[in-house]
């Protein structure tokens, strides 16, 4: 099995930055991959990006591209999301997931490919 655990949410007002952690523990040999996703109340789960930790290919939502930056540690088992330029529409709980199966750049991530989730962490935008 495997735990992560999300940390960096927070809020901020539009334009400004954050940057969300995800530290992952336990069975980490067996991922391809950690992504990000985000939910906002009465809204369906989305995919925002995802990076693999074998050769640190990224994939990342068209929304946020240009805007978000994902990148890893792999020392410290530990992705990252720099969000920058942030909207009110970013405002969401921002989860941290792994995925056991690979990924392919040509199609966008569904959130029933990946295995383990974290419990998220709250991302507020005020205009």
């Amino acid at each position: 099995q495997v735990q992560l655990v999300e940390s960096g949410g927070g809020l901020v007002q539009a334009g400004g930055s954050l940057r969300l952690s995800c530290a992952a523990s336990g069975r980490t040999f067996s991922n391809y991959a950690t992504g990000w996703f985000r939910q906002a109340p009465g809204k369906e789960r989305e995919f925002v990006a995802t990076i693999t930790w074998s050769g640190g290919n990224t994939y990342s939502a068209d929304s946020v591209k240009g805007r978000f930056t994902i990148s890893r540690d792999n020392a410290k088992n530990t992705v990252y999301l720099q969000m920058n330029s942030l909207k009110p529409e970013d405002t969401a709980v921002y989860y941290c997931a792994v995925r056991l199966s690979p990924f392919y750049a040509g199609r966008r991530p569904s959130l029933y490919e990946y295995d383990y989730w974290g419990q998220g962490t709250q991302v507020t935008v005020s205009s």
